[in-house]
């Protein structure tokens, strides 16, 4: 049997998936010649965010494929519609979110840090108001998840993204940008870390 609701969501969740990593980084190889992808094999921090990166969408994965097909069931405290609803929203937002910020790096975006590697210092536009809006749309499109398909596995995916985009930017990017970026902390004093005003280095 078959959880209309649950099999949106995996559709949903997929396209996603797609979109935010396999379409961007098709675009990105078209214009650089480079995936943006890094990886940091002994930066044993790097490597830990990562995995719960990696953990989390695979659970979330699972999760609603499970629930689609009636495996297990949805948590009858989310399962209203008003939660659909605002899932559905946090989809929306959360897509148009990370999507849009991926595209406003340009040749700067990159999934990882090369501690080497020097790029430009993006403040304008939706880093201007946050520093981290790329994150900041895939927590909110994670949300929808947790309420289009509320299970234990998309609910405990959602904590292990939120886990990982905090040890990835407070342990491995903010560092790396403090040390390579002459102007970062003068824009990390003015702009926040995930939601406008919060976060901000030194205040």
């Amino acid at each position: 049997m078959v959880n209309i609701r649950a099999l949106l969501a995996l559709v949903l969740h997929l396209a996603y998936l797609v979109a935010a990593f396999g379409w961007r980084t098709m675009v990105h190889r078209r214009r650089t010649g480079d995936s943006g992808f890094r990886w940091q094999r002994h930066d044993r921090v790097a490597r830990v965010s990562g995995a719960l990166f990696a953990a989390a969408i695979v659970a979330g994965t699972v999760g609603v494929t499970l629930a689609a097909f009636s495996v297990i069931e949805l948590w009858e405290l989310l399962a209203a519609t008003g939660a659909f609803v605002t899932g559905l929203v946090l989809f929306a937002a959360g897509c148009a979110l990370t999507l849009a910020a991926q595209s406003a790096m340009g040749a700067s975006w990159r999934i990882g840090v090369d501690p080497t590697e020097r790029t430009g210092l993006v403040t304008s536009g939706l880093f201007g108001w946050v520093r981290n809006p790329i994150f900041t749309g895939m927590v909110t499109a994670a949300a929808r998840l947790g309420l289009l398909a509320p299970t234990v596995l998309t609910a405990v995916s959602v904590v292990m993204l939120v886990v990982a985009v905090c040890v990835q930017v407070r342990r491995v990017e903010e560092p790396y940008l403090r040390d390579a970026m002459p102007g970062w902390s003068t824009y990390a004093q003015q702009v926040g870390r995930f939601v406008p005003r919060v976060g901000r280095i030194g205040r």
